[in-house]
């Protein structure tokens, strides 16, 4: 729980999919389904490749993670009051830093055919925090041609007030690797994972006439789900392989609203993780290890992203995410005496179509390009220490128009605010620390 409870505020880089796992793997690119060059990274993307492991190993990862999303908001003239000039801001995030915990153990034997694997990692999460728009018409100080973000106004005032969420998703997982013959392994891994969210404000739950979307209290979930795997090593240096994890399917979250006049009520949301394709291919060759995969994430066919748009009560019905795709690529350079050196990049394309940006303010996970650069040192023995520096950055801006259920009607479904804008982009940073020790000689 202790994890679960400090990798909440883990913002991930493709849609809420952390790109990879400790220090070695995210230097690496997140690149693994073919190449085994960590425990906790063949572990998280193929269970077969931990075939290539044949002694007994545990390694721990601890990373500090900085997110800086920014949000925009327009509205246009003669839409907050009849006379009102156009209103437009941005907002950084509050949200600081957070820390992220991976933990693995590995237990193999050259003589044997199967390895056996366990771990405990932070695997998926979103979070920011916006805080409420000062500058807003029931200000008494209210002056509209500063910055003012309509999006963050208090909720008497049109707007959301400020917007906090927070999602981290914990997986304890138990790998099986069977080495069928020289070339050929395959995998089977059974996953046991525990999620928890929170909203504000929380626009699953069904509005009040009179105060509003509640906020939450911070609800859990517990889910199931599987990974298979298969790895190929040619013995001469090219290596490949693919693995597919199941859609892990979740309890709904059950929560706890209070709305602004201090009433409440109860309402559930359900959010699985969507299935995930990968495959790899990994080369070796002298002093050099590359390695690439291919991702592919299904969220269309994932409960709390498929839907999207209004409920009859005003409620939002999900994310309404699209399926992506991410490309990882890694280089490691051994030519430095127990000094290896590492460069990873990460491309994910964005999940959030243009026309449901407004109900994606709580999870603004945009994040198009990603750089890595990792070393590790082995000259303590047992020991080996790895440390990795990420940064990622989205793509320009997410943007769309803002909408209002009030305003929906035949001709304007979603009830779209006409000259209207909401739009978010965001930087990422990371630098993790990761320590392996190696039983026996």
């Amino acid at each position: 729980m202790f994890m679960l409870v400090i990798a909440t505020g883990v913002m991930a880089q493709s849609g809420h999919i952390m790109q990879g796992v400790g220090a070695t793997n995210m230097s690496m690119g997140g690149a693994a389904t073919a190449q085994p060059i960590d425990i906790s990274g063949a572990i998280q993307w193929n269970p077969a490749i931990i075939s290539a492991f044949d002694q007994k190993m545990i390694k721990l990862d601890v990373g500090l993670f900085f997110s800086a999303p920014e949000i925009n908001s327009t509205l246009p003239e003669n839409m907050a009051w009849p006379g009102s000039p156009e209103l437009t801001g941005s907002t950084l995030d509050e949200r600081g830093t957070s820390v992220m915990p991976a933990l693995a153990m590995i237990w193999g034997k050259p003589e044997s055919r199967s390895t056996f694997a366990a771990s405990a990692f932070g695997i998926s999460g979103f979070g920011v925090t916006f805080p409420e728009e000062s500058n807003h018409p029931y200000n008494p100080d209210f002056n509209p041609q500063n910055n003012s973000n309509p999006i963050l106004y208090p909720q008497e005032a049109g707007g959301f007030g400020k917007i906090k969420s927070d999602y981290g998703l914990f997986q304890l997982s138990f790998t099986w690797s069977y080495q069928l013959n020289e070339k050929f392994s395959i995998g089977v891994q059974p996953n046991f994972n525990l999620a928890m969210l929170e909203l504000m404000p929380n626009p699953t739950a069904n509005p009040s006439m009179n105060a509003g979307y509640p906020s939450t209290n911070k609800a859990a979930a517990t889910g199931y789900g599987a990974q298979l795997g298969i790895y190929f090593d040619s013995g001469k240096g090219l290596k490949l392989g693919a693995s597919y994890k199941t859609r892990q399917v979740f309890d709904d979250f059950e929560f706890e609203n209070t709305y602004l006049d201090n009433s409440e009520g109860k309402s559930s949301f359900s959010m699985d993780y969507p299935a995930i394709y990968s495959a790899g291919i990994g080369y070796s060759i002298g002093q050099f290890d590359l390695a690439a995969d291919y991702r592919y994430v299904d969220y269309e066919g994932t409960n709390g992203f498929n839907n999207s748009g209004w409920t009859e009560t005003a409620s939002v019905k999900g994310f309404g995410w699209e399926n992506i795709y991410i490309i990882s690529a890694g280089l490691q350079y051994k030519g430095l005496e127990k000094f290896p050196l590492r460069v990873g990049y990460t491309y994910n394309s964005n999940p959030i179509p243009d026309e449901l940006a407004f109900f994606n303010a709580p999870a603004t996970a945009i994040i198009a390009n990603a750089f890595q650069f990792g070393f590790s040192y082995l000259a303590l023995g047992n020991f080996k220490l790895d440390a990795m520096y990420h940064h990622g950055a989205s793509s320009g801006t997410t943007e769309g128009p803002m909408y209002n259920p009030m305003m929906i009607n035949s001709e304007n479904p979603l009830g779209e605010i006409p000259g209207s804008n909401i739009g978010y982009k965001m930087t990422t940073d990371l630098v993790t620390l990761g320590i392996t020790y190696s039983f026996g000689n």
